[in-house]
């Protein structure tokens, strides 16, 4: 059975195979590994392996989870739903990167709070590219309006955009939505002032994200094909 250094290795040389028959530089693409449901001895685990950045779902089971870890890593990754009640919790974790603002409000609020902490805060904007309802996420076409506004906050810093393809068994059917937001990226990119900047284009998951790489994804956020399935085992 594969082991977790196994997995780790395995993902690494397929998104390295990739890249280079796509013509992209190897080691071009950040892992974050989603870590929702599994314990710390296993976040730990895949840290020894060689990950450097992981991502939570949730504040709540970050704020139990952090604090026990020991190994070394570069970055907390906050890659779900952000509620403003949770914002102060989750700026005590001093996440790198918040992958989930999807609405003015919510960046106002976040910038308040950074503000209060005396913390400027990176981030991206989450576009909703499927059209399903039960996906977070700005319409398309309101994008770049929104990065363009949340420029102006002086404790934000916009550094890209993430998307969550289709829930389907084949990548191919979420290839478009991946398009739809290199798209985005790039005309962004074209404007690009002080107030942000496209470094991150964070699309694909375990199901998808060598198809979000063919269409430019440089952070992957990587759950089942590193650990399995979750077990929820009564985590909510």
């Amino acid at each position: 059975m594969p082991t977790i250094v196994d997995k780790v290795k395995a993902v690494q040389a397929s998104i390295n195979e990739k890249l280079a028959q796509i013509g992209r530089e190897a080691n071009e693409v950040l892992v974050v590994a989603v870590t929702k449901t599994h314990p710390v001895e296993i976040i730990e685990a895949a840290l020894r392996a060689g990950i450097r950045h992981f991502g939570e779902n949730k504040v709540q089971e970050a704020r139990r989870k952090l604090p026990f870890i020991r190994e070394p890593y570069e970055g907390f990754h906050y890659i779900g739903r952000l509620q403003t009640n949770k914002i102060n919790a989750l700026l005590e974790l001093e996440p790198i990167l918040i992958h989930s603002v999807d609405s003015l409000n919510l960046a106002q609020n976040l910038n308040k709070r950074c503000e209060a902490k005396g913390r400027v805060q990176d981030i991206l904007v989450q576009v909703n590219t499927t059209g399903e309802q039960s996906k977070s996420g700005c319409e398309p076409e309101e994008a770049i309006e929104l990065v363009q506004q949340i420029s102006t906050l002086p404790h934000l810093r916009v550094k890209g955009l993430m998307t969550i393809g289709l829930m389907s068994d084949d990548a191919e059917g979420t290839r478009p939505s991946f398009r739809l937001l290199k798209g985005l990226f790039e005309e962004l990119k074209a404007k690009e002032n002080a107030g942000y900047e496209m470094r991150w284009l964070s699309m694909g998951m375990s199901g998808d994200y060598l198809t979000a790489i063919e269409e430019g994804a440089n952070l992957v956020r990587l759950g089942s094909v590193l650990f399995g399935e979750r077990d929820y085992g009564g985590v909510k």
